[in-house]
């Protein structure tokens, strides 16, 4: 008969032999080679471009069509572009509510950041809006039929609703919107176009290359490294 002593001695050895082959057999289950891992990346936050421009403005149709445009169809993958049509104007309120605007290059300015405004709301297709948007700034000094013409070559089939948008109240709402929007910015607008890259940039470089400016604030990814090899030949 084995003395109670020695039995408890068997007894507590044969206990941490098995807890250390429950421990080795875990291990080995969670660790994977380098081959078996499967990362799993979190998706892209594309850079918010924000562009604070006037219908009118000759610095805004440059940057528009050779800067905005051209890089978004390089880069759209990790871009989200916002348009605020308003620029250096002020927004009157009457005693009734009623809303009006002083725009810098004049009332056919604010018709068109308004039509702008309008179009930037109801088409929904980014790529589509921004090609309309830089159709009308080429030329905007008939905002109507600017808008007019731009929708209809790009196949956009509610151009009554926005031209609804302008006629009503409504555009004149957004247009304020825009305003506060522009008015928030700090420090407070002083060249238009300002753009703004999450938030901040330096407009200096921005405006001059767009592309390089959002490569750096997007980050090193597989995806912009894709996309940013063309700032070579951009």
């Amino acid at each position: 008969m084995i003395p109670t002593r020695k039995r408890i001695f068997i007894f507590i050895f044969i206990i941490a032999v098995v807890g250390l082959l429950i421990r080795i057999l875990l291990f080995n289950t969670a660790l994977e080679t380098p081959e078996e891992i499967n990362y799993h990346h979190a998706p892209l936050t594309p850079v918010v471009v924000r562009v604070f421009y006037e219908a009118l403005c000759p610095d805004s149709k440059y940057f528009i069509t050779r800067q905005l445009l051209p890089t978004y169809v390089v880069a759209a993958s990790i871009m989200e572009v916002e348009l605020i049509p308003y620029g250096k104007a002020t927004t009157n309120i009457d005693a009734s509510g009623n809303l009006s605007f002083d725009c810098q290059h004049g009332p056919k300015e604010c018709e068109g950041n308004m039509y702008h405004a309008c179009v930037a709301e109801a088409v929904e297709d980014p790529m589509v809006r921004l090609e309309i948007v830089t159709c009308m700034i080429r030329d905007n000094h008939i905002p109507k039929d600017a808008m007019h013409k731009c929708v209809k070559q790009y196949n956009i089939e509610n151009i009554d609703l926005i031209q609804k948008c302008f006629d009503s109240t409504h555009g004149a709402e957004l247009l304020k919107l825009h305003g506060d929007a522009t008015h928030a910015l700090r420090p407070p607008v002083s060249f238009i176009p300002t753009v703004t890259l999450n938030g901040t940039g330096r407009q200096a470089s921005i405006l001059k290359d767009l592309l390089s400016e959002v490569c750096k604030v997007a980050g090193k990814t597989e995806q912009t490294d894709k996309i940013c090899k063309h700032r070579e030949t951009h």
